[in-house]
């Protein structure tokens, strides 16, 4: 029964043009980084912080992105936060998400802000897949390129103790991320996809795209499906989790949050969850100033 789960899989993979079936087991045997993170300019200083263009390889492709850099002496946790669905035509390196950066880098933070594949300079194809496999894998090279390199080049000022951040669709990738890579050490999840990939799927083709994306998916989804999903391997987390949520999210349901904190709950996670009255997708106004604190205030608790 397991060698036919794993040969459906496979053609299933292959149907995503994927070369093998990425379940988290196989994600979690396998190596990632094996480069290092260079700056190719500065973009812009400010009172609290630098702003870096930065290059790393991951996957046989060259990654793009900025990194936040505080001001002053001495080194610094590292946050990767993970953008969320931005169409890739219009996509620029500083998104929608530069503000959190910006936020994190004043509290004392250094800040990696990645560009997904096939997003701004970054190389390749963006991920066709509702899954985001190949996300997860850009951040899983990320996250072991800043343990191996911290204290020297580039990343000379940053401690080797990471934490994620992820909006929308990045906080998907940030749950796959999080039970494959078990020394991230802090996972926020704001206004989060759901660790359930079908769920993603059928969000993805009925409401996203009304049709145009994710339905094939939806409809056929892989024999596998338990093993790929990262909800069901939530007992494999060691990091502290955070859950923000809206409760007028018209694009990633309330009653996400609240599946996704209840799946936490049963495995034992260490965690927090915290409700918005109101609000939507995107915080804005006291509900963004709201996050913000209590994300200086979990990254610090968690990663000093």
């Amino acid at each position: 029964m397991l060698r036919w789960c794993w040969w459906m899989g496979s053609l299933w993979a292959l149907s995503l043009g994927l070369s093998q079936p990425l379940t988290i087991d196989q994600l979690a045997q396998a190596r990632y980084g094996g480069g290092t993170l260079s700056v190719e300019r500065v973009l812009e200083q400010t009172q609290g912080f630098t702003r870096y263009l930065v290059r790393y390889p991951s996957q046989g492709l060259r990654m793009y992105g900025f990194m936040n850099v505080p001001n002053g002496n001495g080194r610094f946790p590292v946050v990767i936060l993970i953008h969320g669905y931005v169409n890739p035509s219009t996509y620029r390196t500083l998104t929608y998400t530069t503000r959190y950066a910006d936020y994190l880098a004043r509290s004392g933070f250094i800040v990696l802000h990645p560009n997904l594949r096939g997003h701004g300079l970054s190389e390749g194809q963006p991920e066709g897949s509702p899954w985001r496999i190949l996300y997860a894998q850009e951040i899983l090279d990320l996250a072991a390129i800043v343990r191996a390199q911290a204290g020297r080049g580039a990343l000379e000022r940053a401690l080797p103790r990471i934490g994620l951040m992820g909006h929308s669709m990045g906080g998907g990738v940030a749950q796959r991320v999080a039970v494959v890579d078990r020394q991230i050490r802090a996972v926020l999840l704001y206004s989060s996809m759901h660790g359930d990939d079908l769920k993603n799927a059928r969000q993805i083709c009925h409401v996203f795209t009304n049709g145009a994306r994710g339905c094939e998916e939806a409809r056929n989804p892989p024999p596998n499906l338990a093993q790929i999903s990262p909800i069901y391997h939530f007992h494999r987390l060691r990091a502290q989790v955070q859950v923000h949520h809206g409760t007028r999210d018209a694009q990633t349901p309330y009653a996400w949050a609240e599946e996704i904190c209840a799946a936490l709950r049963e495995n034992r996670v260490s965690h927090r969850c915290f409700t918005y009255p109101g609000a939507g997708h995107t915080f804005r106004g006291q509900d963004y100033t709201l996050l913000m604190q209590r994300a200086a205030a979990f990254f610090r608790a968690a990663l000093n």
